[in-house]
C-alpha cells in the first residue's frame, strides 16, 4: 500500500539525506498488532476454568432428583408462595434453606443489606406482585449479623455511587435510631445493634407501601378473613449458629405513632380487628 507524500515528508525532513535514503529503503513501520480476543484454551484439571460445566453437571443431578419425586414435581406444577422473603444478597443467607422449605414456597427478593427503598422500583414491584397476585400470607424481613452492608455503612468512607447512594439508606437508619445505636462504645455491639435496628426499620418500611396497605385493607373488611394479611416479621439471621432470631418488635404502637404521615387508607372503628 502506498503511503501519502503528506506523510512522509516529515519524517525524510527530520531525517536528513542519508536518514531519508535509509527510510525510504525500510519501507513503512510495523502496524501494531491487536491482541486477540479468542480466550486461551481451557485447562481441562483446573477447576475454576469452566465453572460453568460444572454447575451444569450438578444440575443434571439435581433435575434428575426432581423428576424421581413425585411431591417435588407436584410443587413445580404451580406457583403458589406462602411467604416473600425480603433478605441480604450475601450468599450465606438463602431462603428455602433457613426456613426449612421447599421449592415453591417463599418468593424471594435480595438485595445489598436487605433495605426496602420507596424508590427501588424491583423490590416495589416484587411486594406488589406477592400481596395482589400471589396473596402471601407473610412478608419476612430478614437481616444478618457479619452484614458486609451494614459494616460498610458505619465507616465515614465514600464508597463510591451507585453503592454509596445505596448504603446512605443505612446511614439515615443511624441517624433516626442515634439515641440507641451510637450510645453503644463497643464498636462491633454496636455494628450487631445496627444490624438490628436497620432490619426493624426495613420492616416498618413494607407496612408503608401502598401495595401492602390496600391488601391489609382488605382483608380486614373481609368477614372470612380471621387475621389481618400479610402479616409482616422482623428476623436476623446468625451464620455461626445457623438459627432465626426473631426481633421484638411493637407494630402497634409504632404504627399508630406514624399513621397521620404514612397511613393512606382510614377504616371505620368495626372494621378494625385486633
Amino acid at each position: 500500500m502506498r503511503r501519502s507524500a503528506r506523510s512522509v515528508a516529515p519524517r525524510l525532513a527530520a531525517a536528513g539525506t542519508n536518514g531519508a535514503r535509509r527510510l525510504l529503503s525500510e519501507g513503512p513501520p510495523p502496524r501494531a498488532v491487536a491482541p486477540s480476543l479468542t480466550p486461551p484454551a481451557a485447562d481441562p484439571d483446573d477447576p475454576l476454568a469452566n465453572p460453568m460445566a460444572r454447575l451444569l453437571e450438578q444440575n443434571k443431578q439435581w433435575a434428575a432428583a426432581m423428576r424421581s419425586s413425585p411431591a417435588m414435581l407436584k410443587r413445580m406444577v404451580q406457583h403458589k408462595p406462602k411467604y416473600l422473603w425480603i433478605g441480604c444478597s450475601d450468599a450465606r443467607v438463602p431462603a428455602n434453606e433457613l426456613l426449612g422449605e421447599g421449592a415453591g414456597e417463599v418468593f424471594v427478593h435480595r438485595n445489598v443489606a436487605n433495605l426496602v427503598v420507596s424508590t427501588d422500583v424491583n423490590l416495589m414491584s416484587v411486594i406488589q406482585y406477592a400481596v395482589t397476585a400471589l396473596k402471601v400470607s407473610d412478608i419476612i424481613v430478614c437481616g444478618h449479623y457479619d452484614c458486609g452492608g451494614v459494616r460498610a455503612a458505619m465507616r465515614p468512607t465514600d464508597h463510591q455511587p451507585p453503592l454509596e447512594n445505596w448504603l446512605r439508606n443505612i446511614r439515615d437508619v443511624v441517624w433516626l435510631h442515634r439515641d440507641t445505636v451510637m450510645q453503644i462504645e463497643d464498636l462491633e455491639a454496636r455494628y450487631r445493634k445496627l444490624v438490628e435496628v436497620n432490619t426493624m426499620q426495613q420492616s416498618l418500611n413494607v407496612f408503608k407501601t401502598g401495595a401492602v396497605q390496600r391488601a391489609r385493607v382488605a382483608s380486614r373488611m373481609d368477614p372470612t378473613s380471621k387475621h389481618t394479611l400479610p402479616r409482616v416479621h422482623a428476623v436476623v439471621y446468625d451464620p455461626l449458629e445457623g438459627e432465626l432470631k426473631p426481633l421484638s418488635v411493637d407494630y402497634k404502637k409504632l404504627l399508630k405513632e406514624q399513621e397521620t404521615v404514612y397511613q393512606l387508607y382510614q377504616l371505620p372503628e368495626h372494621a378494625r380487628k385486633q
